[in-house]
């Protein structure tokens, strides 16, 4: 199961990685990881918004099923608190942590 989020945060932030073959000149060797990171960023940014109908900052099991069905597949793990609910820093917070313990 950590692999399986694990893969889904690599492709994530490993999206258009390819279109970049070496920093552009002027730029740092971070750089492209850093603009990866934004893109990946802004894609989960992006299906958390798709996925939260009522517009509230807040996914319920449902949303999650519907929007972002790996995240709803780890919800009990994501919802630490038990409000029947998760957020966006959350779901961040555990992809983090399922990163680090790779």
């Amino acid at each position: 199961m950590n692999r399986m989020i694990a893969a889904l945060f690599l492709c994530i932030v490993s999206a258009g990685a390819y279109a970049q073959a070496s920093p552009a000149p002027g730029t740092t060797p971070d750089a492209p990881h850093a603009a990866r990171m934004a893109r990946a960023e802004q894609q989960l940014q992006s299906r958390f918004a798709n996925a939260n109908t009522t517009r509230d900052g807040k996914l319920t099991r449902e949303q999650a099923a519907t929007g972002m069905p790996m995240v709803a597949r780890h919800f009990d793990e994501i919802d630490t608190q038990r409000a029947g609910y998760i957020t966006l820093p959350q779901i961040e917070a555990f992809m983090a942590k399922q990163m680090m313990s790779r």
